[in-house]
C-alpha cells in the first residue's frame, strides 16, 4: 500500500519545514526557531495519525514525530536552559527508536514467512 499523491506531497513539505527549523537553531533565530516548531510537530503529528491504521507507515511516522519533538526540546534547551533539557529530549528519542524497534521486531523476526 503506497501512500497518496497528497500525502507524499506532505511528507516533503514537512522536510523542509523540518530544515528551516534546523536552520533557525544552527543560527540562533531562537524566535523563529520556536516558531517553526509548531508547523513541524504539527505535520509530523497529522501523518502520525492518518497513517495510524498501517503499522509500517505509523511506526515510522510515530518514530519521526517523537525524533522531531526530541529535537525541539533540545534546541530549546539549548535557546535558554544552559543546554540542561537533553535529559527530556532522551525519552522522546527513546519513545521513537522503541516504536521503529517494535516494527521490525514484528515484522523481521517474528513474522511467519
Amino acid at each position: 500500500m503506497f501512500p497518496s499523491e497528497k500525502t507524499r506531497r506532505l511528507e516533503n513539505t514537512h522536510i523542509l519545514l523540518w530544515l528551516l527549523k534546523d536552520v533557525c537553531w544552527l543560527l540562533i533565530w531562537k524566535v523563529l526557531g520556536l516558531i517553526m516548531i509548531i508547523p513541524t510537530i504539527g505535520v509530523a503529528a497529522y501523518l502520525t495519525f492518518h497513517s495510524r491504521f498501517n503499522l509500517k507507515e505509523f511506526s515510522l511516522n510515530l518514530a519521526v514525530l517523537c525524533w522531531i519533538c526530541a529535537n525541539s526540546v533540545w534546541m530549546i534547551g539549548e535557546f535558554f536552559f544552559d543546554d540542561g533539557t537533553r535529559p527530556i529530549a532522551l525519552v522522546f528519542f527513546l519513545i521513537g527508536l522503541s516504536s521503529v524497534l517494535y516494527y521490525y521486531l514484528r515484522f523481521y523476526f517474528f513474522s511467519k514467512r
